[in-house]
């Protein structure tokens, strides 16, 4: 069995509801995490938008999460990673934390990724998804998608 990511607000490919945007409610949509392999130590969780290259020159982040531990396989809305002793990283509004979609042009596509990984990661909150992603080489055992849209 391989790991699957889903959401009981959305299912992949469809729209993101609108609390979950950045001017709305701003909080990150219910997650499933389900069928990671035996041997995960930690998961992580990261959360980007590839539409954003042509206004922003580039893929932005807009929630990263590491050592959740893998005895957490829902994800609550408006989780606080922090009391489930995980750890957030910075996104690219300027904040640690979740950071809704908020597209500046037009609909764009969002990646939840969820990570099985074989370590806890050894990094500080704050840290970017660049510094997570370097940190995970060699200790991703699996792995799962989950995409949706959101609409200016």
């Amino acid at each position: 069995m391989s790991m699957e990511l889903t959401s009981p607000a959305f299912d992949d490919g469809d729209a993101i509801p609108r609390t979950y945007g950045r001017r709305e409610a701003n909080v990150n949509p219910p997650l499933s995490i389900d069928g990671h392999p035996d041997g995960t130590a930690s998961l992580a969780i990261v959360v980007d938008d590839p539409d954003a290259m042509e206004p922003a020159g580039k893929v932005w982040d807009h929630w990263v999460v590491w050592n959740v531990a893998p005895g957490e396989t829902e994800i609550p809305e408006d989780w606080d990673p922090a009391a489930a002793g995980a750890v957030e990283g910075s996104n690219d509004f300027g904040t640690t934390g979740y950071g809704g979609p908020d597209p500046p042009d037009r609909e764009h596509s969002y990646r939840f990724r969820a990570y099985a990984l074989d370590a806890t990661i050894d990094l500080d909150a704050g840290a970017t998804k660049a510094d997570l992603v370097s940190a995970m080489q060699g200790h991703v055992l699996d792995q799962a998608e989950l995409h949706g849209t959101y609409a200016p």
